[in-house]
């Protein structure tokens, strides 16, 4: 089943495969002047407002745990430090500390600044969050977790807390929706960009749509029917027609 989805307002939103929301960030990127860490902060401030209104009018109370991997991972380290900005209690736990992107360390540099935990992944038995920020994988069509990534998703799933996912639950092939091993149960998820195929309403929960700054353009330089689906808000909610 390939997925279709609308706004709440019925805009049509195209869905993409993973190949194709790569080649669009490389359009935005190299033809069009946009660099990754300006879709990753705004991909990371989208998803600290969705994480916000998540925990509703309690959110300051609530404890939050941010998941970071190695490629949505610089969204999350970006939400986890406009979290705490708003002092928000909110801890940071790194999949892969030693192995982080140079773009994705200069986030975590700035999340440091905030004066926040990061906690080990080893450390986490036991711990009880209001929310836990899922950042592993995002929206991918690799193979299974393994390692520490997928020990968190275990982990994530095991302690009951309400999980949001940052572009796909990770683990879940997010252009067929297959999900072979490991993988986040997400009970929100919030998408970049454009929505993608395999996101199946089962495996998302409730989805959302972040607005990154792709220019116009980017869609059309690859023949996307594209109409702005966001009016005056950054992120809008989403809901999925199956069609043939």
């Amino acid at each position: 089943m390939r997925l279709a989805f609308e706004t709440i307002h019925g805009i049509a939103v195209p869905a993409v495969a993973v190949t194709q929301m790569r080649e669009l960030c490389q359009v935005a990127t190299m033809e069009f002047g946009l660099q990754w860490q300006q879709l990753m902060e705004n991909a990371g401030r989208n998803l600290a407002s969705t994480a916000m209104r998540v925990l509703g009018s309690h959110w300051m109370e609530s404890r939050i745990l941010v998941l970071a991997g190695n490629h949505t991972g610089e969204g999350g380290i970006c939400a986890a430090r406009h979290l705490a900005n708003r002092g928000a209690s909110v801890s940071l736990c790194l999949a892969h500390p030693r192995r982080l992107s140079e773009s994705a360390a200069l986030q975590y540099k700035a999340f440091q600044a905030t004066g926040s935990a990061t906690i080990a992944a080893r450390h986490l038995e036991g711990d009880d969050f209001d929310l836990v920020v899922d950042a592993l994988l995002g929206a991918t069509d690799e193979p299974v977790p393994v390692g520490n990534v997928r020990d968190l998703i275990l982990w994530a799933n095991d302690i009951g807390a309400p999980v949001l996912s940052l572009d796909a639950p990770s683990g879940v092939n997010a252009t067929s929706g297959e999900h072979p091993g490991a993988y986040i149960r997400a009970t929100q998820t919030m998408t970049l960009g454009l929505p993608k195929t395999g996101l199946l309403p089962d495996l998302t929960g409730p989805l959302s749509l972040a607005d990154v700054g792709l220019p116009a353009k980017t869609f059309q330089r690859l023949g996307i029917s594209y109409t702005p689906p966001f009016g005056v808000d950054f992120v809008v909610a989403l809901r999925a027609l199956p069609t043939a």
